[in-house]
C-alpha cells in the first residue's frame, strides 16, 4: 500500500482533479482516506439516481469516500452549509473547491479496479482484480 497526499485549490473541480491525479500517477486501485476542505458550488446526484442537487453557496466537506483508479472513480460526498444543514450524494463534475481541499488517498498496489456495465443496475460497476507479484 502507498499513500498519496495532495491539495486542491480554489476553482479546481473536485471530481475531475481526483480523476486527473489518478491518471497522472497511474493509480490502478485506491480509496480516499481523508478529505478536508470546502466548496463554493456543488453538483451531486441524489439517492435514487435520477435527481440532482446543484447550488452556488459555501459548503464544508464533511466526508468524501469511495473507490478511485485511472479506470474510473465512484465517490460519495457529505456537505454542510453555513447553517449546519447536511446534504449528500454521488459526487458529480461541477463541485468546485473554495479555499482548499486536502486529500489523502490510499493506493492498493496489489489490486486493479475497472468498471464494467452491469445490466442489473444500469451502471458501470466495480470489478476488482488481484495483481500477482
Amino acid at each position: 500500500m502507498k499513500t498519496h497526499c495532495f491539495r486542491l485549490t480554489k476553482g479546481n473541480d473536485l471530481k475531475e482533479s481526483i480523476k486527473k491525479y489518478c491518471i497522472e500517477n497511474k493509480i490502478q486501485a485506491g480509496t480516499i482516506l481523508s478529505s478536508v476542505g470546502c466548496l463554493y458550488e456543488v453538483n451531486i446526484r441524489l439517492a435514487g439516481g435520477k435527481d440532482y442537487y446543484t447550488n452556488v453557496k459555501d459548503y464544508e466537506i464533511c466526508s468524501l469516500n469511495g473507490t478511485v483508479s485511472m479506470n474510473g472513480i465512484h465517490l460519495h460526498i457529505s456537505l454542510s452549509d453555513i447553517e449546519g444543514n447536511m446534504i449528500g450524494g454521488h459526487l458529480e463534475n461541477g463541485c468546485y473547491v473554495n479555499t482548499t481541499c486536502e486529500l489523502i488517498l490510499l493506493e492498493l498496489e496489489d489490486k486493479v479496479f475497472t468498471r464494467e456495465q452491469d445490466e442489473n443496475t444500469g451502471y458501470k460497476e466495480l470489478v476488482v482484480k488481484s495483481v500477482e507479484f
